[in-house]
């Protein structure tokens, strides 16, 4: 029984390495990946993205990069869910409402810098 134990905590172990040795990006670009479920007997994994994940235009490609990669490197997995937000939120999936990216000139709500019209750049012409 102890053998299965060890060996879980080692599949998960390989994940982990491998999610920090493939995608350092997620950390330095402030997301997260976090492992949410490993079931051994279907070969499958559960990994969310959180942080500054949820929202991120790309992360639908950093999803299938990791399912691409992830079940050609580690053998015994042969299915990868990931997905973002969810987390504190309690959002699953990709429905994360407006938690969209902005774009520069595009305001959120709220003032920085004083100013009370909020007219957006001007323009250069």
């Amino acid at each position: 029984m102890s053998t299965e134990t060890e060996g879980g905590d080692d599949l998960e172990e390989r994940i982990s390495n491998f999610l920090r040795r493939n995608f350092p990006q997620i950390q330095m670009h402030g997301g997260s990946a976090a492992i949410e479920e490993i079931d051994r007997e279907d070969g499958s994994v559960t990994i969310q993205l959180g942080g500054a994940c949820s929202g991120c235009g790309i992360s639908p490609m950093t999803i299938q990069a990791i399912k691409t990669r992830m079940t050609k490197e580690i053998p015994e997995i042969e299915t990868v869910n990931a997905r973002t937000g969810g987390g504190m939120g309690g959002s699953e999936g990709m429905t994360g409402g407006d938690t969209g990216p902005s774009m520069p000139g595009e305001s959120r709500g709220g003032s920085i810098g004083g100013d009370d019209d909020d007219e957006g750049p001007e323009a250069p012409f």
